[in-house]
């Protein structure tokens, strides 16, 4: 799947969505250090946001910033396995 648009700091439910893409069901989560602290919070997030229909991935900013390809390659993957409109 090619030419997806994502959304930035998308509200959602009680949510902001660091990005999204509405059409491919996929919302990325970018964490920075507090994120730690967070986790529980985070996991909630995410359990809603499965329920919801969406799949998350979630990146460390180092991964972002440091790992940016891979980052990228696995963004790339998971829009490769969104199954496509009836």
């Amino acid at each position: 799947m090619c030419g997806c648009k994502f959304r930035r700091q998308h509200p959602f439910g009680n949510y902001i969505l660091d990005f999204v893409c509405l059409e491919a069901g996929l919302v990325i989560e970018v964490d920075g250090g507090q994120h730690v602290v967070h986790a529980a919070e985070d996991a909630i997030r995410t359990t809603a946001l499965t329920q919801a229909g969406f799949r998350v991935l979630r990146f460390r900013n180092d991964e972002v910033l440091c790992d940016t390809e891979a980052v990228k390659e696995v963004i790339w993957r998971a829009l490769q396995q969104t199954p496509s409109p009836p």
